[in-house]
């Protein structure tokens, strides 16, 4: 895919107007609010009481222009490439060798994934290695542009990314990072602008592979896991099936309502996280409410649902997008409470594993919930590749 970048990069702040934020108040105020059964917990879906209380501190105590002072204390930029208007952070190593380093969000999250991660990895280390970070937000999420057209799947996201790093910043070479979709578009980064990569790192396998990997000899690790996913998808995957085929029909109510968006976001950062059921334990709600206002005032929560959709286009017809084996060197960090882990032979099948590592805690959201854990991995893993490189 050849992607035409329209403009050079242009400086970004966010300022959100007030009609905008009195208006999200004024929703809050007046949400009708559904009935739970008794000691109902998190088994229904998102908890009553802990939804109330969230509301309630949105409603009186989060301030947005304290969270808008501190993400625009990051350097922000937009660019144009094949019609997106992309939203990226670029914040420079301070090292003697700084290795630029792109950093992929998925879903329910956007580009404040991995913020927690600047600090760690841009200082240098004992060797003088430092990264310079890119953390795009994808396109129709947070602050990039919301596609029009049908087809904005993870292939041509990673040639966006691509066009990114080498059109616009100029990169000969870079390392790539995702998790959840971000591993996805790492993945198709890998595949299809493998000239660009030098490695890629992830945290998981792209939940796709679930669906595409040939059944015949698996080992025993690879069938629990092949069975975890089955179970899984079960129990907790009726929110991708309707995100993936009718992702219109609940943009309405989410679109309109910022209690319901609340409630189906925050449910995945509690059964996600590694919160032990106790969402505080792990996330402030500052945190988690800056989360879910970025996908509020950004009216990005059905652009968000239809990459769902395009990604179950590919599901279903493998033909789209067959599974060829990654050449780049990858490394994978594989944290225990995620969605549904997965073994090492497994993923020896699609990547070239150069480095794997059982993390002794976290979830999903690993940037977010053990950054110093991810940042430690990501920094052994280059640090091995860049001795290799000389």
């Amino acid at each position: 895919m050849k992607n035409q970048v329209e403009n050079q990069k242009q400086i970004f702040r966010i300022d959100i107007g007030k009609s905008v934020l009195d208006d999200l108040r004024s929703r809050l105020a007046n949400t009708r609010w559904p009935d739970q059964v008794e000691n109902a917990g998190w088994n229904y879906g998102t908890n009553k009481e802990y939804l109330e209380e969230l509301c309630d501190h949105w409603l009186h105590r989060f301030n947005w222009k304290d969270q808008e002072e501190y993400l625009n204390s990051f350097p922000q930029f937009k660019v144009e490439i094949d019609d997106t208007h992309l939203h990226f952070l670029h914040i420079k190593g301070e090292g003697k060798k700084n290795i630029p380093l792109l950093l992929t969000h998925g879903y329910p999250d956007n580009f404040i994934r991995f913020l927690k991660l600047i600090p760690l990895l841009t200082k240098a280390d004992s060797q003088g290695l430092a990264f310079d970070l890119i953390i795009p937000g994808i396109p129709g999420f947070g602050f990039s542009s919301i596609p029009s057209r049908a087809g904005m799947n993870t292939e041509r996201i990673a040639a966006i990314l691509a066009a990114l790093m080498h059109d616009v910043l100029g990169y000969e070479k870079f390392v790539a990072h995702g998790g959840d979709w971000g591993s996805s578009i790492t993945e198709q980064l890998a595949l299809h602008h493998k000239h660009l990569l030098t490695a890629i790192h992830m945290t998981e396998i792209p939940f796709r592979h679930l669906f595409t990997i040939q059944k015949d000899e698996l080992t025993e690790p690879e069938k629990k896991y092949l069975q975890a996913g089955r179970q899984w998808q079960q129990k907790e995957g009726a929110y991708a099936l309707i995100q993936g085929t009718k992702p219109q029909s609940l943009a309405y109510g989410l679109n309109d309502s910022p209690a319901g968006l609340a409630g189906w976001i925050i449910e995945k950062f509690q059964s996600w996280s590694d919160c032990d059921g106790h969402l505080d334990k792990v996330f402030t709600k500052d945190e988690l409410l800056t989360n879910i206002t970025i996908y509020w005032i950004t009216q990005t929560i059905n652009s968000a649902f239809r990459l769902y959709y395009e990604a179950m286009q590919e599901v279903s017809d493998p033909s789209k997008n067959p599974i060829t084996k990654v050449a780049i060197p990858t490394a994978i960090a594989i944290f225990p409470k995620d969605m549904v882990p997965a073994p090492r032979e497994y993923a020896d099948r699609i990547f070239n594993i150069q480095q794997w590592t059982n993390m002794p805690h976290g979830g999903h959201f690993a940037a977010m919930e053990a950054p110093e854990l991810l940042a430690n991995d990501i920094r052994k893993f280059v640090s091995g590749i860049v001795e290799k490189q000389h």
